[in-house]
């Protein structure tokens, strides 16, 4: 592989880390700027989002994943589609990741909500090293592909299955996260819970959209401890799907709590709407797990402080928006798939 060994690969992308980590002038622009093409996607959003990918590629990491797998098979210089989702920002940037750094070439199919940032960052990567600059390319339409990964809803998931069901692929659905609670949480410990609730406003397949707690909890000192985050009521898309789902509930007659900001409903459903977090009781911490075992399917991961033999991510409260580069979307591991192809 000469010089696209690990070790130079490794320095290559924690050098993009680095920028990432630290954003000069043209990138702090864009960050700021992002939110005239996507309302979402303000400022500490986008600063949150690069800030965490730079966090991602660190050297010590990279080489920690990289050694996992096969080097000889580095380099097989496959045409691999990718379809990205453009929920949060730069969300579909480990896909991306995965399939340069194994040698193959990415047919980018970016999402028009988060189309700025991946061009921005890949411009970057191949300051660093020009010869991963002819290893990606932007498209509109996907053509002449030898593998496919693709991200959407649950109705496009059926597209893709179709559309691509002739070569290699990997498609995903929609997924949720959950968090277990044991009623013993430090108020410090929910206020993280709130970063796993509300980061990139709830809008990412790794936040928290539903709470498992004990009988009889206690939900009074949670509301106390994400009190710091009412300021997301500001935010006029946030604000609208929050009295969109009061109003219904008020109507309805549903019973439900609300501290001004985020609304708490008892639901058995995974999947809560914006500005809306469900919680439901369990008996035990056995009975709770065999429901997240029926449930894995649709489960990206799961914040708890509790121990948990579960199939799904287990992390600890405040972290769910952290993903290390092994965390992979869905269990699937990325880097597998590409270097058997």
């Amino acid at each position: 592989m000469s010089k696209f060994e690990i070790p130079y690969l490794a320095d290559v992308f924690s050098t993009l880390g680095t920028q990432l980590s630290c954003p000069d002038d043209e990138l702090s622009a864009i960050i700021r700027d992002e939110h005239y093409y996507n309302a979402w996607f303000t400022a500490d959003s986008v600063e949150k989002a690069v800030k965490a990918v730079g966090r991602m590629l660190n050297k010590e990491d990279l080489l920690t994943w990289l050694n996992r797998y096969p080097i000889e098979r580095m380099g097989v210089n496959k045409q691999v589609g990718l379809v990205l989702a453009g929920n949060i920002p730069l969300v579909g940037f480990h896909d991306v990741l995965c399939v340069l750094i194994s040698g193959n070439h990415a047919l980018i199919k970016s999402s028009s909500q988060d189309n700025r940032l991946i061009k921005e960052v890949l411009k970057r990567l191949a300051l660093i090293e020009p010869a991963l600059g002819d290893k990606y390319t932007f498209i509109e339409r996907l053509t002449s592909f030898d593998a496919v990964i693709a991200t959407g809803s649950n109705n496009t998931s059926r597209y893709f299955d179709y559309y691509f069901s002739k070569v290699p692929n990997v498609i995903r659905k929609n997924r949720n996260s959950v968090a277990v609670l044991t009623g013993d949480e430090t108020k410090d410990q929910l206020f993280a819970l709130g970063r796993d609730i509300f980061d990139y406003y709830g809008l990412g397949c790794r936040n928290v959209s539903k709470l498992f707690v004990p009988p009889g909890y206690d939900i009074v000192p949670f509301f106390e401890a994400i009190e710091p985050y009412k300021a997301i009521i500001d935010h006029h898309k946030y604000n609208n799907n929050y009295d969109y789902n009061k109003s219904i509930y008020l109507v309805n007659r549903d019973q439900h709590f609300d501290n001004g900001f985020l609304l708490l409903k008892e639901d058995k459903a995974m999947a809560s709407p914006l500005a809306v977090l469900f919680y439901e009781n369990y008996d035990s911490i056995d009975s709770v797990q065999e429901l997240l075992q029926q449930q894995s399917e649709n489960i990206q991961c799961i914040v708890s402080t509790a121990r948990l033999d579960v199939n799904n991510q287990v992390v600890d409260l405040g972290q769910s928006q952290q993903p290390a580069l092994w965390d992979y979307a869905d269990g699937v591991d990325t880097m597998d798939f590409l270097t058997k192809l």
